[in-house]
């Protein structure tokens, strides 16, 4: 039998803690974290094993949830302690939410043009082969989310949702819909330009084409190195890891600078700036971790995000 008394981290009173749990049935070198937080959760029932974070009296995290208390240094008569994270949201609803926004908002500035401008106008073959391939992206992203993609963490604070929302509703959204449907790109005004010609524009469409097909393929390779319904990962290797830790950021990067190059909006070139910028320190934060996690084990020469260079 295994006892623990568990605490809360909060500073306010609480008429549920501290809570005296025992198993009856389990050693303490079977014993898990989400053993503990299902024990939690069958006496306080708000706090579902999501909602909480478990941490010794020294703050060590209790993590991951298969792992033992034993394993963790936690043994029979301990003190543990909870944090209620407050309400949770899975990674795979906010992604989903996140990527329906521009999938709304485009539609309604291409087709509605007339009414939003109060003007009428042709739209151009830029605006049409731009309203393509944004639609086509972000049914990719959604797509990913429901079929390819494992998460690492299950949830997230569900107030963080409109945070990581609003980057994709206002920026990729609505600010790049009104910038790029308006009758300032309308096929009167691009004629006999650049951005008029075919075989330019198809050009663009091709990069754009071998980044999104790329980008899938990275993704594919990194949800392969996990098994379902686990945290494990292995080192990437394959197309485009050979040169950079994260050839998914570099590809989206490529696939958006495509879109520049097509549209030549400044509204695109926003969203392309804050996106690199956000990628790049994901890129940072996700090199050094594999290199900390695999050691020598982890390729020598391979970059962050641009090949060869950083």
């Amino acid at each position: 039998m295994v006892q623990l008394t568990v605490h809360s981290r909060s500073s306010k009173p609480s008429r549920n803690f501290p809570l005296k749990l025992a198993f009856d049935k389990k050693k303490a070198e079977d014993l898990t974290v989400l053993d503990v937080k299902k024990a939690v959760y069958g006496n306080v029932r708000k706090l579902y094993p999501d909602r909480q974070r478990l941490t010794t009296a020294d703050k060590k995290p209790l993590i991951p949830h298969a792992a033992t208390l034993a394993s963790l240094g936690v043994r029979d008569g301990d003190d543990v302690y909870v944090k209620d994270l407050g309400p949770q949201v899975s990674w795979r609803v906010v992604f989903l939410v996140e990527y329906l926004g521009p999938l709304l908002i485009h539609p309604i500035f291409y087709h509605f043009g007339p009414t939003i401008y109060r003007r009428e106008f042709e739209h151009s073959h830029m605006q049409t082969a731009a309203y393509a391939l944004v639609m086509a992206h972000f049914v990719k992203r959604e797509l990913e989310t429901l079929f390819v993609h494992r998460f690492s963490s299950s949830t997230m604070p569900f107030r963080n949702i409109f945070r990581n929302s609003a980057h994709y509703w206002l920026l990729s959204g609505l600010l790049i819909a009104l910038a790029l449907y308006g009758p300032w790109y309308s096929a009167p005004h691009l004629a006999g330009s650049l951005r008029d010609d075919q075989f330019y524009l198809w050009c663009c469409v091709a990069v754009w084409l071998f980044a999104q097909f790329s980008n899938f393929d990275t993704h594919t390779t990194l949800r392969d190195l996990r098994p379902e319904g686990t945290t494990q990962r292995g080192i990437p290797r394959g197309y485009g890891f050979g040169l950079v830790s994260c050839p998914n950021y570099l590809f989206e990067i490529l696939g958006w600078s495509a879109m520049l190059a097509l549209s030549g909006s400044w509204a695109v070139a926003v969203f392309l700036v804050v996106s690199a910028v956000t990628m790049a320190k994901w890129a940072d934060k996700k090199h050094r971790a594999y290199k900390r996690e695999f050691g020598d084990k982890y390729p020598k020469h391979r970059r962050r995000l641009v090949p060869f260079i950083w």
